[in-house]
């Protein structure tokens, strides 16, 4: 089969390898979608981070968002069977430590932990083998592409909007409107957040957030001000997608007294010069969300038919396997909506 690899220096590497074949406990799909990821672009596809045991990629079949069909599976299977669509949540853990148990595969700590695509083959590949456990059935209605949405980029938004509780009662002010960000603002709209103000320096991204309906209004950075015309007193929730340290200080600056603030991009610092009147006096609150729990990321998929609400239309490009090197390119400029593979 083909895979994707990531050597660094954003070189990409189509290589010939073996077919997997499923063991105990394992399926093997057929890829039939694989989003690509900024975490991809900026831990991988530029350089390889060493450091953060979570970000050290291990050349390794790249593409932490797949959803595919099963094809083949192993010894006693379970729960799925040939013929089953799946999108994976993409890291596999011990399943023993607390972590685990409660869903959170993204926080396990054991030296068993593997990211598909960072430290065990990913989805950049026409087959991908995975754990049984780590695989999400798919509603009928609920597309292959839906389901690579999910696998992280929308399943990290639904974690940071339902960590703030996010409601009708509330106004959304999204900052950063790459694929989370337009994640965040479409599944903001379901949850009856609103108004929804999105901000991003891409004139290109704006104008996809509002074509979309992620966002009711989109302003430039340097505008973001305008912003509190239509907040009144100022968002509710304001969530980064960013990673940015501006970017984080404009979300800030939107909220009202009182206001969450979570964080979902990656990357960068967080600076404030005045504490007491920026933070303390005003009792922001400010949360820390990175990727989401397999109990959240089913249930999102159950929500999508019964919202109507179809995570491909976030989609803005797709190459074949054999043009993967165009497809990272294109993602790697920041001006895209997502970005995928489809074999």
């Amino acid at each position: 089969m083909r895979g994707v690899y990531l050597p660094g220096h954003s070189d990409v590497d189509i290589r010939q390898v073996p077919d997997p074949v499923p063991g105990p406990g394992q399926v093997l799909l057929a890829m039939k979608a694989s989003t690509i990821c900024g975490s991809d672009i900026r831990a991988i596809y530029r350089e390889h981070l060493q450091g953060d045991p979570a970000e050290m990629y291990q050349d390794v079949v790249a593409g932490h968002e797949p959803a595919g069909e099963v094809v083949a599976v192993g010894p006693d299977p379970v729960r799925l069977k040939v013929g089953d669509r799946v999108c994976v949540y993409h890291i596999s853990g011990c399943g023993q430590c607390d972590d685990c148990v409660r869903g959170y595969q993204i926080s396990c700590s054991s030296p068993r932990r593997a990211a598909y695509g960072w430290q065990r083959d990913g989805g950049h590949a026409d087959l991908i083998l995975t754990e049984e456990r780590d695989c999400v059935v798919l509603p009928e209605s609920v597309t292959f592409l839906d389901g690579a949405c999910v696998a992280c980029g929308f399943g990290t938004a639904y974690e940071g909007l339902i960590r703030a509780n996010v409601s009708g009662r509330d106004s959304l002010a999204v900052v950063g409107l790459g694929p989370v960000g337009l994640a965040a603002g479409l599944l903001g709209a379901k949850l009856g957040a609103t108004p929804r103000i999105g901000v991003d320096p891409s004139p290109e991204r704006r104008e996809l957030a509002l074509r979309l309906g992620a966002v009711d209004a989109a302003y430039a950075p340097d505008a973001a001000g305008a912003a509190l015309d239509v907040l009144g007193a100022g968002a509710h929730v304001a969530i980064d997608c960013s990673g940015s340290a501006p970017g984080r200080a404009s979300a800030i600056g939107l909220l009202r007294p009182r206001g969450r603030m979570v964080l979902v991009g990656e990357g960068n610092g967080l600076t404030v010069d005045e504490v007491s009147p920026t933070l303390i006096h005003p009792s922001i609150t400010i949360i820390g969300s990175w990727v989401t729990s397999l109990e959240h990321m089913r249930e999102l998929v159950e929500r999508l038919p019964v919202w109507g609400l179809h995570p491909e239309v976030i989609v803005t490009d797709s190459f074949g396997i054999a043009d993967a090197d165009a497809a990272y390119q294109l993602a790697a400029e920041g001006r895209a909506g997502k970005v995928a593979l489809v074999p």
